[in-house]
Parts: structure tokens; sequence; C-alpha cells
């Protein structure tokens, strides 16, 4: 069974940094994308950044230049690093993974259970 943990999550104020990360037990090759979703408070659940087995990054307008989703290898990780941090930026955090069954070869998503991000002075 695919597992995705999401950790890193925290209370920082405005202009401050952190780095979220996503681990999940399946090698890289067997994983098509993962994403990173957020909920803010009242709100849906948006994309905010994704990142391809073939690393190519997309990113919401509201983030593009304060967040980089990157892959890391050696703890088979998805991170994101997130710069100026923003009031709007505050939610829940989640990690989106789609990965081929090794059992019989179907594309599925798996979700984290969220991590909470809270910008506040």
């Amino acid at each position: 069974q695919v597992q995705v943990v999401e950790s890193g999550g925290g209370l920082v104020q405005p202009g401050g940094s952190l780095r979220l990360s996503c681990e999940v037990n399946r090698p890289f090759f067997s994983i098509n994308l993962v994403a990173w979703y957020r909920q803010p408070p009242g709100k849906e659940r948006e994309l905010v950044a994704s990142i391809t087995r073939g690393l190519s990054t997309n990113y919401t307008d509201s983030v593009k230049g304060r967040f980089t989703i990157s892959r890391n290898n050696a703890k088979n990780t998805v991170d994101l690093q997130m710069n100026s941090l923003k009031s709007e930026d505050t939610g829940v955090y989640y990690c989106n993974v789609a990965a081929r069954s090794v059992r019989d070869g179907i594309i599925r998503v798996h979700w984290g259970q969220g991590t909470q991000v809270t910008v506040s002075s």
C-alpha cells in the first residue's frame, strides 16, 4: 500500500520560510506526478505546485517566485521550499501522489493526511 506522509509545517511570521517534505514509500520511477495542494480556512483545496517524473514543475500564480518544489532522491521525498510567506499562505498542505501500481499497472492517486502551515505575527 502506498503511504504518503507530510512533515515540516508550523507557525511562521510573515516574510519567513518553511520547508515541507512529502515522503513516499515507492521508488520515483513508479511515480508519475507529485503535487502539493493546500486548503485555506473556509476555502476549497487548491493546487500549489507539482513535479513530474521527468522533473517538470508547475506552480500556481500566487506562489511563483516564492515557492520551489524539488525531489530529493536520497531521502525519497518531494520538498516544497516556501519563502517570503504571507498570511494568505495559511492552510493545511497536502501531498498528492500519482503512482503506478506494481500489482496491476494502474495509476492511482494517493493523499497524505496534511500538515498545518500558519503564517501570522
